[in-house]
């Protein structure tokens, strides 16, 4: 039982890092996006191109795929994916022996 609690304990405190992790990350994002937004609004005479705004975008791509992971949301492959591929091949490999029996 003792095993168990400290395992308990372990995946909690790994669990605490990652969402910590997280919210620096969305702190640098905001931060160093904000700079540099008012930097080019303040220095550029057409402050509304596409290009001001690729760091904003493809960091927060990057700034969403960590909080899926963080906090376990996969827009990508839906819920339980990983177990359904998992027993998919289980029952495949399983029915490819019940063949040779």
């Amino acid at each position: 039982m003792e095993n168990f609690d400290k395992d308990k304990y372990k995946r909690a405190k790994k669990q605490v890092a990652e969402i910590k992790g997280f919210y620096i990350h969305l702190a640098v994002y905001i931060v160093i996006n904000t700079f540099i937004l008012v930097n080019i609004y303040l220095h550029s005479e057409d402050f509304w191109q596409w290009q001001h705004f690729i760091t904003l975008g493809a960091w927060g791509i990057g700034l969403l795929l960590h909080a899926s992971k963080t906090f376990g949301f996969n827009v990508l492959f839906g819920e339980n994916w990983e177990e359904r591929q998992i027993q998919k091949y289980i029952d495949k490999d399983k029915k490819e022996m019940d063949r040779f029996k």
